[in-house]
């Protein structure tokens, strides 16, 4: 196991941990949020609407003539300074690279990412197909070409960073901390997960469901990010389901109160949170069996301590008789 026991090495301290976050969640939060800001008030001055700076829909940027994508962008750029923030500052502050808080290793295992997309990709392609078949009446199938390449070029190319950095983040970067503190898999699963569910405590979707309504569905999320995480030794599975799941959603399929509002090609009505919690259930179950039949993980490794396992002791082969001897006796 390297993933996590890579924190047990190096400079750890907390107040490391709480400086880079702040440094990097919260500064490049402020920073990539510039360009938005600067844009949304340009807007409200050119079209004469200051009074949507300050009212409660502020962030609804259809007020100030902003289109989908054009605002997903700007919505995405804070990510990328976060990404890159991290990416920069994680070496120096703590003596690991950004590949070592993926995996623990010195390489990033692709083939895991790709299943992670292919895996998943499937689960919600079958879940949007039944949910079309049961109640297509609640969906609006819509289709600007124009719109929609734009949308499928963001998703390519800058959507990455904002799935990736989240997952670096809480199931990486925390998870390795916690594991250090406490030595607890169990801990390092719950600890991030609870923390990612929370962060998104100020989306559109809780502001319109209600807290205990839609918070149930991150934190179920979450928990498995972490679950497959911990059982892979590393975020790579993570990396790829949490893309493709925020991609399918900001192309295929999206409702009034997304947290992203894209030109989606399917417009759902009305969300039955209740009913969407028992469907992301069933996906996640389904999405763990199937990880764990093709990696053949055991489960067991989540009751086992975070600790340095000692390297093997060196043997050698004595020349004349080519019999392999402990060179500790």
């Amino acid at each position: 196991m390297k993933h996590l026991e890579r924190a047990l090495q190096g400079k750890n301290g907390i107040g490391r941990y709480v400086a880079l976050l702040l440094i990097a969640f919260v500064g490049g939060s402020m920073v990539g949020s510039i360009p938005l800001a600067i844009v949304m008030i340009v807007k409200a001055v050119t079209s004469g609407s200051m009074g949507a700076v300050t009212s409660p829909n502020y962030m609804d940027l259809s007020v100030y003539g902003i289109s989908n994508n054009a605002g997903l962008i700007l919505i995405l750029l804070t990510f990328v300074v976060i990404f890159f923030t991290f990416a920069v500052l994680v070496k120096p502050f703590h003596g690991r690279t950004l590949k070592e808080t993926i995996n623990g290793r010195k390489h990033i295992r692709w083939n895991r990412i790709w299943m992670g997309i292919i895996v998943w990709g499937i689960i919600l392609l079958v879940s949007f197909a039944v949910s079309y078949i049961t109640s297509s009446e609640e969906l609006e199938f819509r289709f600007n070409p124009t719109a929609f390449i734009g949308l499928l070029l963001i998703v390519l190319i800058i959507l990455p960073f904002q799935t990736s950095i989240e997952e670096i983040l809480f199931r990486g970067y925390l998870a390795q901390g916690v594991a250090r503190w406490t030595k607890s898999r169990w801990w390092a699963l719950i600890i991030p997960s609870v923390l990612f569910a929370l962060m998104h405590s100020a989306n559109p979707e809780i502001m319109k469901f209600g807290f205990w309504s839609m918070m149930p569905n991150y934190l179920l999320i979450g928990l498995m990010f972490g679950l497959i995480s911990l059982l892979d030794d590393g975020i790579e599975l993570a990396l790829g389901v949490h893309f493709i799941n925020n991609a399918f959603g900001a192309l295929f399929i999206t409702h009034q109160d997304s947290a992203l509002q894209t030109d989606a090609l399917f417009l759902v009505h009305n969300v039955d949170p209740a009913a969407s919690l028992i469907e992301t259930a069933i996906a996640t179950v389904v999405g763990v069996a199937v990880l764990w039949r093709i990696y053949k993980w055991n489960f067991g490794i989540l009751n086992k301590k975070v600790e340095v396992v000692p390297p093997p002791i060196p043997l050698v082969v004595q020349p004349q008789t080519n019999q392999i001897i402990d060179i500790e006796k």
